[in-house]
């Protein structure tokens, strides 16, 4: 067995050497000649020149910009100040205007705070105005017999405890409420 299976081995490499002319290759390279189709006619490209790009002209300008840079950064004779210096203290205007403006602002928030304080604090009107009190006895104005119509104002007065009550108790949690944010 061991020569037969030699023979075939032998044979399949003599194959794969020896394709015949008409098989295309089984790899194509960009490089070749089937895959341009030959799209330049046979004309060659002329040499492109590169440019020297952006870095190089940074790094030119770079070197007057520092020059510049130190001569500003420099004192004067007889101990001026530098220059630049000279210029950023021409905006200390600023600082001044900054202050006044803050001034006015935290006055601002200030009396703000203070009407809200005591538009809470101040004393509500306690009436409550019953737009239309015969609500409560609502029937036929016809056939009544004198005497016969209730009194409203325990009904009027029932009310008025009830909503004095409820306001006390939100009060009353408001405060608890005020006193847990403090903490």
């Amino acid at each position: 067995m061991l020569p037969i299976r030699q023979r075939a081995v032998c044979m399949a490499r003599l194959a794969r050497l020896r394709r015949p002319a008409t098989a295309t290759p089984a790899v194509r390279f960009a490089s070749t000649d089937s895959h341009s189709h030959d799209h330049g006619h046979g004309e060659s490209h002329a040499p492109v020149d590169e440019p020297m790009g952006s870095a190089f002209f940074i790094a030119l300008a770079a070197i007057p910009a520092s020059w510049l840079l130190y001569t500003l950064t420099r004192p004067g004779k007889d101990g001026e100040p530098a220059a630049l210096s000279t210029y950023i203290n021409k905006f200390s205007y600023l600082t001044e205007q900054w202050e006044n403006r803050n001034t006015l602002h935290t006055a601002a928030i200030e009396q703000a705070a203070h009407d809200k304080n005591l538009l809470y604090t101040v004393d509500r009107n306690t009436h409550i105005d019953l737009r239309f009190p015969e609500v409560f006895q609502t029937g036929s104005p016809y056939n009544v017999p004198a005497g016969h119509s209730v009194n409203l104002d325990k009904v009027v007065a029932h009310y008025r405890e009830q909503h004095h009550k409820e306001a006390a108790r939100q009060a009353k949690a408001a405060a608890a409420a005020r006193e847990e944010k403090k903490e």
